[in-house]
């Protein structure tokens, strides 16, 4: 299963002891791991991600719900973001992106306080004890949440209701006089203009969650193939 993990330490040197961990694990073919980073909550409030990390293999990847996620975790104040992460700071985070509740990102918020930080990985992993139970040994607190789509349903059901009032509106608009049609009319534009920003951020949701598994179908390809020049 696909996951978003995100793994509070009370330092800096606890958390790289926590990403080597997680890096060995993908080793072991206990988990595979398909992007990490290490963030540090600043005292300000403000959030680093640190300059020159290794993010993995797809963490360079704009837009992505790993990057988002990130963001997200800046905070409202804002983050400075090292240049191994291709993410503009202060930009607007679309928390739909992240795939994860914002319940999830609240959690992590309250335990990443200042000063502390946070390993943050996507990952996929079968069953959650190797990862808990090294984490754990390095005194992390493990977060964890499953990658979701349920928002591509929510945004079917919103479209859905937002085009049966259109219909509605244009019956009134049909019979309606001189007067009220103007009025109707522009109602029905306002509603046509967001029923299509609607579809439009569905189509590049759906586009990039096929690029993001385009992209960890080449990282296992890549790892089968190592692998198997290793046992060679």
């Amino acid at each position: 299963m696909d996951r978003m993990l995100v793994v509070v330490f009370p330092n800096e040197g606890k958390a790289y002891e926590g990403k080597k961990a997680l890096q060995q694990l993908d080793g072991e073919g206990s988990i595979t791991v398909y992007a990490y980073a290490v963030l540090t909550k600043n005292a300000d409030g403000t959030a680093t991600v640190k300059q020159g990390d290794d993010v993995g293999p797809m963490g360079t990847l704009l837009g992505t719900s790993f990057g988002t996620l990130i963001g997200a975790l800046g905070g409202p104040a804002g983050m400075a973001v090292g240049a191994a992460v291709g993410m503009a700071a202060g930009s607007t985070v679309d928390l739909n992106k992240a795939r994860v509740g914002s319940d999830f990102i609240d959690d992590v918020q309250k335990a990443l306080s200042p000063k502390k930080v946070a390993l943050i990985a996507e990952i996929e992993e079968e069953w959650t004890t190797p990862v808990d139970t090294r984490m754990e040994a390095i005194g992390g607190t493990v977060f964890r949440r499953a990658l979701s789509e349920v928002k591509d349903k929510v945004d079917d059901e919103d479209v859905s209701a937002m085009k049966a009032d259109l219909a509605q509106m244009k019956a009134e608009h049909a019979k309606a006089q001189a007067d009220r049609k103007a009025k109707l009319q522009d109602k029905i534009n306002q509603l046509d203009s967001k029923i299509q920003a609607q579809l439009q951020r569905a189509k590049e949701r759906h586009e990039e969650t096929q690029r993001q598994a385009q992209e960890k179908v080449k990282i296992l390809k890549a790892k089968a193939a190592a692998a198997k020049a290793k046992a060679s």
